[in-house]
């Protein structure tokens, strides 16, 4: 690049000189006469004087090796000028390129931070430490999720192993009970499973967009889990109107499931309430959903969302889920463009706010 670039300055200095002499030759040395006579005033008896001043060939045999050694001085000009200042506008871009090579090595740690005015190359670097910073974050949230994921997996595995290895080496172990415990943490094995790949659907997008109210979700999603509602004495309450959204409808139930059941399981022992709301703005749909409990400080309500992170101390019953609720319903939430607020409840409990996008209007039908 710096080799073409040094080729067009000095084309372009080169086809400037080559105007400029177009320009001297069109305007005025066409204009200059090949012979010219010259009469002498001062000659009294009437006589001429022949002679050739000045002519057009006389100038060019004096301009034209003066033009070339010009055209020739541009040509050596302006291939070094070009050279210099080709390598001065290509320095910003060899920095970039460096900082790619370092990145591709696996060290996104590395910024370029280019200095300077604010110009295409500086907003080029800006970008480019912008999405390494994103890339960064991501693969640490990734190596965490692994990482986590991998301990809660092996948690199960661990306990099946006990079990079984038990009822190998003693037969007076009641095998009933034993198998009733091998199905429980199978199921939860199966549950967190089953949390991974839904996770995992939601990181590729690979969901068809549709209308979808919001209101008639949070219908579905309590006549699902009003029994357990009512078996851990929790109240259910729902306001709002008709929220229309544009997303995925099995994601968006998960979403609204995800919530309700979190905030019926991390509530108080007995005589807790949740409140599920919708609202309709003109740019966006908001879901809520609000429930009493323990007091949370904002720095462990902003926490929440990460895999496997969880208010209180995990909970010994067979709704006490994966620790994967609210990292699935931010990731849901992102995907459809949306946004997440946790806020602690001053009177203790959790108020979590979906925010998406509303739907794009629909043309006028054709009467």
């Amino acid at each position: 690049m710096r080799f073409k670039l040094t080729l067009s300055y000095a084309g372009f200095l080169m086809l400037a000189g080559l105007l400029l002499l177009a320009a001297v030759w069109l305007f005025l040395l066409r204009y200059v006469p090949d012979r010219a006579m010259l009469i002498n005033p001062d000659d009294k008896s009437g006589g001429s004087l022949e002679g050739v001043f000045p002519v057009r060939s006389a100038l060019l045999g004096v301009f034209a090796p003066k033009a070339a050694a010009v055209l020739a001085f541009l040509l050596v000009f302006g291939l070094v000028g070009g050279w210099v200042l080709a390598g001065r506008m290509l320095a910003p871009l060899t920095r970039i390129t460096d900082a790619t090579r370092v990145a591709a090595k696996g060290s996104l740690s590395h910024r370029i931070r280019l200095p300077g005015r604010k110009d295409e190359f500086r907003e080029l670097a800006d970008a480019f430490d912008t999405m390494l910073a994103r890339l960064e974050a991501h693969v640490a949230e990734q190596q965490r999720f692994a990482a986590n994921a991998s301990h809660e997996l092996r948690t199960p595995l661990a306990i099946s192993q006990t079990l079984l290895d038990v009822a190998r080496n003693d037969p007076t172990q009641d095998l009933d009970e034993i198998l009733d415990r091998l199905h429980t943490v199978n199921a939860r094995a199966i549950d967190l499973t089953e949390a991974l790949l839904l996770l995992s659907r939601a990181d590729q997008r690979s969901f068809t967009r549709e209308p979808v109210d919001l209101s008639l979700l949070v219908d579905e999603t309590i006549e699902t889990l009003l029994p357990l509602a009512e078996k851990r004495g929790v109240t259910l309450e729902t306001t709002g109107d008709i929220a229309p959204a544009f997303g995925s409808q099995a994601l968006l139930l998960q979403l609204t499931t995800n919530l309700v059941h979190n905030a019926i399981v991390h509530n108080l022992p007995d005589k807790g309430t949740v409140r599920i709301g919708t609202h309709a703005g003109p740019d966006t749909v908001v879901l809520t959903v609000e429930n009493s409990g323990e007091k949370l400080s904002l720095q462990l309500a902003a926490t929440l969302t990460e895999p496997f992170r969880r208010a209180t101390e995990r909970i010994r019953n067979d709704h006490a889920g994966v620790g994967l609720g609210l990292a699935i319903v931010r990731r849901i939430t992102e995907v459809h463009d949306g946004s997440l607020t946790l806020t602690p409840r001053a009177q203790g409990g959790l108020r979590v706010a979906v925010r998406l996008p509303a739907p794009p209007a629909l043309p006028p039908k054709d009467i």
